[in-house]
């Protein structure tokens, strides 16, 4: 009997834009190669125009987003880390050819990528009542301090760990109430573009997390000088364009974390879900409760 060799079909990779998967509006891809230089795939090359369409669908979600209950916002993210792990043998593949590790480091670091979502899962309905509470003041006043997002934040993903880095900036924004901007890892694009497919079937609203690839200083400047974007974290951006970058964010005062030398694999902490957050205080006059005049 004769055989025919089946060819493979090829992934075409897309960018992810409010719940969508466009191509890049100006039809541009760039070729992206494993640690040895072999080809991997062509990713889209973003344009300004879309990183212009992210900022609008962030802030199209964002009032949804950070209204819906702390509750709500934990099991998404939980639902995100369980489909993460029923596909984690793909992200082992694909952070294994990015980045050069061995099968077994590859799978250590989507381990540690899984259960850092299900780490900030647990944060959304905690991370008030560690920032948030009653302050004593001198008069008769309930004066109470808690936490809201910041907004529309723009993250530029680390270039060295393309997933388990991605996971660290990106999962503490949305899981404060934020929605996110996210600049892939410019020669390790292919992990964060496969996350918009988990993401877009984990319950997380269109528009909530909108993932680009390209040239990180091409799409970098126009998004750090928008004025509808309120936030940058540059993790992964070098000393010159986080500079630049930091300048032209100064125009609209937004809020910038500047990059760091961070272990990904180290205990999260709860920086970076502080990071993008404002303080509301509310002030409300007591009242008083019998003859004694204590109040409540």
């Amino acid at each position: 009997m004769n055989t025919v060799e089946r060819l493979s079909v090829l992934k075409t990779y897309k960018l992810y834009v409010g719940g969508k998967f466009p191509r890049s509006e100006s039809g541009r891809v760039y070729e992206v190669s494993d640690a040895k230089g072999n080809w991997l795939a062509n990713a889209p090359l973003s344009s300004r125009k879309d990183a212009r369409d992210a900022v609008v669908a962030a802030r199209k979600a964002a009032g949804g987003w950070a209204g819906a209950t702390a509750y709500l916002r934990g099991q998404i993210l939980y639902r995100v880390a369980e489909m993460l792990e029923g596909r984690r043998e793909q992200f082992v593949r694909e952070v294994a050819d990015a980045e050069g590790l061995s099968k077994s480091k590859a799978g250590a670091v989507v381990d540690a990528a899984i259960d850092r979502w299900v780490w900030y899962a647990g944060w959304t309905d905690k991370i008030a009542q560690v920032v948030g509470g009653g302050n004593p003041v001198a008069g008769p006043f309930f004066n109470l301090s808690s936490p809201e997002p910041t907004g529309v934040v723009t993250i530029v993903a680390p270039q060295e760990s393309s997933f388990l880095g991605l996971v660290s900036v990106l999962a503490p924004v949305i899981a404060t109430g934020n929605t996110a901007v996210v600049i892939a890892s410019e020669d390790r694009p292919l992990p964060a573009l496969s996350l918009a497919e988990v993401l877009a079937t984990s319950d997380v609203p269109g528009g909530v997390v909108n993932i680009l690839s390209g040239r990180t200083a091409e799409i970098a400047t126009p998004l750090a000088a928008h004025q509808d974007v309120n936030a940058i974290d540059l993790a992964g951006a070098d000393e010159q364009l986080a500079k630049e970058l930091e300048i032209a964010a100064a125009d609209n005062l937004k809020r910038v974390l500047r990059p760091q030398p961070v272990d990904w694999s180290a205990d999260p902490g709860t920086s970076r879900l502080t990071a993008f957050l404002e303080t509301k205080t509310v002030w409300h006059p007591t009242g008083s409760l019998g003859s004694g005049g204590s109040s409540y």
